[in-house]
C-alpha cells in the first residue's frame, strides 16, 4: 500500500508536469491569438488549482516537520522531566537513610558497649518465626545470641550466623525473651512475643503496681540485651481476683515493618 504521503507527492508532480505543457502551448510562437486565448481560458483556472497545490503541500510540509519538531522537543522535555524526577526521589531517599544514619549515630555514642551497624536486608516470609536477615556475619564478628537494638529500643537477638549475614529473632516472635522491668515501678517480668505483633509482660506479680502507659525496659538480668534499652509501653492490664501473675499487654516502641538499619551489640560493657 502507497504512503499517503507518496501519493500526494505524485499528485502535485503530475498537477505541475500538466501545468507545463499548458503554459507551452501557449507560448508558442506561430499559435494565433484566437486559439492562445483558448488555450490561456484552459490553463488558467489548471494553474491556479496547481498553484494552490503546490502551497497547500508546501503548508503540509511544514506542518508535518513542525509537528515532528514539537514531538521531539516534547520528547526530550518528558525525559528531562523523568530524570530529573527520578533524582529528586533519589536524593529525598538519601536524605531520609541519611536522618535513620544520624539518629543511630547518636545513639551509638551513648551505648557503653562495642556496636556494629548492619543493614537489614529481608525477613522471613512465613507466619511461623518473626526473623530478620542483617548483611553482617561471622566474619564482621557477629556470634549468635548476641542483641539486636535501635535507637527505638530493642529488636531481638541473633540467633544464626553464617560467613557475612545473620538471622535475627524478633522480640514479637512467641519464642523470644527478654528480661524486663516496669521504669516508674520496677515491677519485673518477662516480655515474650505474640502473634498479633504485640508482647506480654509475663510473671509480673499481680500485687506489683504496673499502669497502662508505663514504659518498660530491659532489667540487664538475662546477660543478653544491656540494661535499661528501651522495650515498648504497657498498653494494657488485667488483674484477677485469683492467681499470683497479673496479665501485661506492651506495645513495642520499634516498627518492625520499617526495620532498615540496626546496631548489634558485640560486647559487655565497658567499665
Amino acid at each position: 500500500m502507497i504512503p499517503k504521503k507518496m501519493v500526494v507527492i505524485i499528485g502535485v508532480i503530475i498537477l505541475i508536469a500538466a501545468n507545463i505543457i499548458a503554459l507551452s502551448v501557449t507560448s508558442r510562437r506561430h499559435a494565433s491569438f484566437g486559439s492562445g486565448r483558448i488555450a490561456l481560458s484552459f490553463a488558467a483556472p489548471f494553474q491556479k488549482a496547481v498553484t494552490r497545490s503546490i502551497r497547500f503541500a508546501r503548508g503540509l510540509w511544514r506542518h508535518y516537520f513542525l509537528t515532528v519538531s514539537v514531538a521531539q522537543e516534547s520528547y526530550k522535555y518528558k525525559e528531562a522531566f523523568g530524570l530529573a524526577q527520578q533524582q529528586n526521589n533519589q536524593l529525598g531517599e538519601l536524605k531520609l537513610t541519611n536522618v535513620r544514619l544520624r539518629s543511630l549515630l547518636d545513639f551509638k555514642k551513648t551505648m557503653t558497649n562495642q556496636v556494629l551497624a548492619a543493614e537489614a536486608i529481608g525477613k522471613d516470609p512465613s507466619q511461623w518465626y518473626k526473623t530478620i536477615i542483617i548483611d553482617k556475619g561471622r566474619d564482621e564478628g557477629v556470634a549468635k545470641g548476641m542483641a539486636v537494638v535501635v535507637p527505638e529500643g530493642i529488636v531481638g537477638q541473633v540467633m544464626g550466623v553464617s560467613a557475612h549475614y545473620s538471622k535475627v529473632l524478633l522480640i514479637i516472635d512467641p519464642n523470644s525473651a527478654v528480661d524486663a522491668l516496669a521504669q516508674r515501678t520496677r515491677a519485673r517480668g518477662v516480655i515474650k512475643g505474640v502473634s498479633s505483633g504485640r508482647c506480654l509482660f509475663k510473671y509480673v506479680l499481680r500485687k506489683h503496681d504496673v499502669g497502662v502507659g508505663d514504659r518498660v525496659v530491659s532489667s540487664g538480668m538475662d546477660g543478653v540485651f544491656p540494661k535499661g534499652l528501651a522495650v515498648g509501653h504497657v498498653a494494657g492490664v488485667i488483674r484477677r481476683s485469683s492467681g499470683i501473675f497479673q496479665e501485661v499487654t506492651v506495645t513495642p516502641f520499634v516498627d518492625f515493618e520499617k526495620l532498615e538499619e540496626v546496631l548489634v551489640v558485640l560486647s559487655p560493657p565497658k567499665h
